[in-house]
């Protein structure tokens, strides 16, 4: 088993575990990490011995850490650089660190009141096309779903597209028709946003991680064997991720919505208005800074599958009850 996964299988087993090592992993600062460090981190780790536990305690791995402060830092600067399935270091801007400086601006352009559709397409996306990106490199492939197809490539394109379009569909129908009523403004700008866009994050993870549910992902056994490649899990492993990048953006564009409508009828901000704006911004990289690890931390990165679950041609060759995956990110 990866020593990433051993990782998480060791030190991931609760949600405050989780959330409290996604702390560490999502520091910007390990951005900064060369790739021969990242390499060098990889190495130190693959040698560190097979007992997690012992190897966070010991002082050699620790000492041949000491441009990472030590072994733990040197662990969070592999984890959040190298996919844990394949290997391959992730490329810098979707790197899980950069997660929160590349989506919180653009998230923000999202929910802004442009002047017209066109705009407002572009925004959405940009915000689509990112967040696309980092669902490819940080999902969960096989040996043999490396290489990214044509089909998926068009398919990706296509659902960043239309979740663009969708998006942008709102602000098309305001321009579009001048709508005055308050009720259908007060739907078009406040209620619908959040949902809407929750379930465009959910489809786009979806479909860009479409390979894994068509083709299948690894599974192992309690001792880290692969024992075969699963679709049913591969379809798991996509869902948990699409229900936890709903929650995340749901979450981030719903809350400063409705605070602010609430903030709007108080006397504090009533004759000033203008810090309106700046507040929504700072509301939404806060509440997008606390639900990202929550999003991460909320299901397992080593994600369980049951034997009942699996396809009959894997489970005839083993008399395992519990099967292990990467759920990707």
């Amino acid at each position: 088993m990866d020593w990433n996964l051993q990782f998480w299988q060791s030190e991931g087993k609760t949600f405050p575990q989780r959330f409290y090592h996604w702390i560490d992993i999502l520091d910007p600062l390990l951005l900064l990490k060369p790739t021969k460090e990242i390499e060098r981190s990889r190495a130190l780790l693959l040698t560190s011995g097979p007992d997690i536990t012992e190897s966070l305690q010991n002082e050699e791995i620790k000492a041949a850490g000491k441009l990472s402060l030590g072994i733990v830092c040197v662990c969070f600067s592999f984890k959040a650089s190298v996919n844990p399935v394949t290997g391959n270091i992730i490329p810098t801007i979707f790197r899980p660190p950069a997660f929160l400086p590349v989506t919180a601006p653009l998230a923000f352009s999202i929910i802004l009141s442009h002047k017209g559709a066109k705009q407002a397409f572009c925004c959405q996306a940009l915000f689509h096309a990112c967040t696309g990106g980092f669902n490819l490199a940080n999902g969960s492939l096989t040996e043999d779903t490396k290489e990214f197809p044509v089909k998926q490539m068009l398919l990706s394109t296509g659902a960043v597209l239309y979740c663009a379009f969708v998006g942008a569909l709102p602000h098309y129908i305001m321009t579009r028709y001048k709508v005055q009523n308050p009720s259908m403004q007060l739907f078009l700008k406040k209620i619908l946003p959040g949902p809407l866009t929750a379930i465009l994050c959910a489809f786009n993870v979806l479909v860009i991680r479409g390979r894994e549910s068509e083709n299948g992902i690894e599974i192992m056994d309690s001792k880290g064997s692969i024992v075969g490649v699963s679709q049913n899990a591969g379809e798991k492993a996509v869902r948990e991720t699409a229900l936890s990048r709903a929650l995340l953006f749901g979450t981030a564009v719903c809350i400063p919505d409705v605070v602010l409508d609430y903030v709007k009828r108080t006397n504090v901000l009533r004759r000033n208005l203008f810090v309106l704006g700046p507040l929504r911004a700072v509301m939404m990289i806060s509440i997008l800074g606390l639900m990202i690890p929550v999003s991460f931390s909320w299901i397992p990165q080593l994600g369980t599958i049951q034997r009942s679950l699996i396809e009959p041609q894997i489970i005839s060759s083993t008399e395992e009850t519990e099967f292990f995956y990467s759920r990707g990110i």
